[in-house]
């Protein structure tokens, strides 16, 4: 099987600072496209406006540079996301998050099934996904996450963050707030992790775990959405500083 020329050479520098997570052989990006399609890993197609399509990969053609989802023509997610200029794959291979650019997105409808195709990616990152990479901040500090949806009134509401991965962070909502359920899509949210980690990001949340009767609060499980490479970079600077400052505090 011939591969697609190495894209290596015409990588976009479209996110700095992450070349530690960055695959940009053709040869690798292939055995991950094919890990993920062997295990049918779902994955989630973000598009820039926020629709989001949650599919699998159904083809892997190197030799004409193109990959293929899974889709259902009639899903209106579908129709916003072709619409969008740029779109971002997301999925998770047991420990590992992968995230790729899908680029020149067409929708091809055949006789039994219909099939959304786009190149063959430049680069791909991935990211470990072990419990050292979910940091709690140290009590010394006070991250916050300001958000402004309708849900929490007309004002915006400061809540606690509890932790933070690459991917996504856990915050606490008080008992007496409005009650947010899974699936809500905030925008532009103000994470202020510590005096150098300030960030505007979308989030998602994922889920609502009650937490024990003393903590008057639930958790909410917030996914990044279309983080940038800036804010990526960031993100891993935060959590190895925390680790780091987490173990020296240990030791004393």
């Amino acid at each position: 099987m011939t591969e697609p020329q190495d894209p290596a050479q015409t990588t976009r520098p479209s996110q700095t600072g992450l070349d530690d997570f960055r695959l940009t052989s053709a040869h690798d990006i292939g055995d991950m496209l094919k890990q993920l399609s062997e295990n049918n890993v779902l994955l989630n197609i973000n598009g820039s406006d926020g629709s989001v399509l949650t599919t699998k990969l159904w083809s892997i053609d190197s030799q004409r540079g193109r990959i293929g989802f899974t889709v259902d023509p009639d899903d209106p997610a579908l129709h916003a996301l072709i619409d969008c200029q740029e779109a971002a794959v997301v999925g998770y291979l047991n420990s590992v998050k992968l995230q790729f650019d899908a680029q020149d997105l067409v929708l091809v409808n055949g006789e039994r099934t219909s099939v959304l195709s786009c190149e063959w990616p430049r680069e791909m990152f991935r990211f470990q996904r072990r419990n050292a990479f979910r940091v709690r901040p140290l009590l010394r500090s006070s991250p916050t996450a300001t958000v402004n949806p309708p849900e929490l009134g007309d004002n915006p509401a400061t809540l606690r963050v509890l932790d933070v991965s690459i991917g996504g962070c856990a915050l606490f909502l008080p008992l007496d707030a409005p009650a947010v359920t899974a699936g809500r899509i905030w925008r532009q949210v103000q994470l202020e992790l510590d005096a150098d980690t300030r960030l505007g990001l979308d989030l998602r949340v994922q889920h609502v775990t009650p937490l024990n009767a003393d903590a008057a609060g639930v958790r909410l499980g917030c996914e990044f959405v279309r983080a940038d490479g800036t804010a990526l970079s960031a993100l891993q600077r935060f959590i190895d500083v925390t680790q780091k400052r987490g173990k020296l505090l240990a030791l004393n």
